[in-house]
């Protein structure tokens, strides 16, 4: 492996398909959930938190290599929105269609249009006529991790630029980050509240991921020199993380190690995106076509094999589509993305 070259284009597939595996089953599941489920839950959970730690890595040198402000919230944008655009159209075209001459299902419409528009799939998750009589009615239950992840976008300026006037400090300033989002997180699910769960899952509660992310940033060339000692180091602690109550608040460094681990360890790079970069359409349309097909009664009609090789095809499909028809050609020439 090149100087250049790492594992996170592919870290990022698999963590996209573990989530794409768990809302299969999930949402196929007619609401009857299992310890089948229950484990898978608790990957494609890593999995997100995975994606916030690349995110806070890939995204703080992006910021770092960026000539001003302008010029990184474009690359954003461009990465982000164009092909997030579509995934909330084309449900609400189709909800259009079918609510044609309902005054009420139109104003239902445009809030989820709205809403989704702008990240807030909270306020409105459901489209009339779409899921409405399945176990999960939401249109795309997947969305709900972007509006953490542009939030982290527009806080990363100024807390960069706080760390930086820390000088020598920096690395105090980064842990006061990560334990202050490990204690949101924990001291929030206790409110008293019926969205304290919701509440604990936001973007403070995450920032021991992110953090853990720019950490890794800081410290590329030490995980590209010592990946082995990395991983070892970060399963023990990640495992230690689960049976051990107290270890519990390591368990986001314990990750970053772990994807430092892999992302460098020597051997074949296995270029992921070498035929697209099809990761960020894969966690984006998964969710309503799985919802789609179990609407239309097609994959309860089909063997186990079929009702997983079917959604596959069909998300892969989607997501190779969206990459070269939005997200590609939205993104600049030199971007990491187009030419990997």
């Amino acid at each position: 492996m090149s100087a250049s070259e790492n594992r996170f284009d592919l870290l990022r597939l698999v963590f996209a398909t573990l989530v794409f595996v768990y809302h299969g089953a999930v949402l196929t599941s007619g609401g009857e959930l299992t310890i089948w489920h229950r484990n898978l839950g608790v990957l494609a959970e890593l999995a997100i938190q995975g994606f916030f730690i690349a995110s806070g890595a890939l995204v703080y040198g992006s910021l770092e290599r960026s000539r001003e402000i302008a010029d990184y919230a474009g690359k954003r944008i461009r990465r982000l929105y164009p092909a997030y655009v579509v995934v909330i159209l084309v449900p609400t075209v189709i909800a259009i269609v079918i609510n044609w001459e309902n005054t009420d299902a139109m104003a239902q419409i445009a809030r989820y249009f709205g809403a989704n528009l702008l990240f807030l799939n909270f306020l409105q998750p459901n489209l009339p006529g779409l899921f409405e009589d399945h176990a999960i009615t939401a249109v795309n239950g997947a969305l709900w991790t972007l509006k953490i992840e542009v939030m982290f976008y527009m806080v990363l300026p100024f807390v960069a630029a706080i760390l930086t006037r820390l000088a020598r400090y920096w690395w105090i300033g980064l842990l006061i980050l990560y334990v202050g989002g490990w204690i949101w997180s924990v001291e929030a699910a206790k409110l008293e509240h019926p969205f304290a769960a919701q509440i604990a899952r936001q973007l403070p509660g995450q920032m021991a991921y992110f953090a853990s992310g720019m950490a890794l940033w800081k410290l590329w060339p030490v995980a590209r020199a010592r990946p082995v000692a990395l991983l070892f180091v970060g399963l023990t602690l990640l495992v230690g993380s689960f049976v051990i109550a107290p270890l519990e608040i390591l368990r986001a460094a314990a990750l970053a190690a772990v994807i430092a681990g892999i992302a460098f360890m020597p051997g074949p790079t296995i270029r992921a995106a070498r035929w697209g970069d099809v990761s960020y359409g894969i966690y984006i349309t998964h969710f309503p076509i799985v919802q789609g097909l179990v609407a239309l009664g097609i994959l309860s009609a089909l063997p186990l094999l079929g009702q997983i090789a079917l959604p596959a095809a069909l998300v892969l499909l989607a997501s190779y589509v969206l990459w070269w028809t939005v997200e590609r050609p939205s993104l600049r020439r030199d971007s990491h993305y187009r030419n990997a």
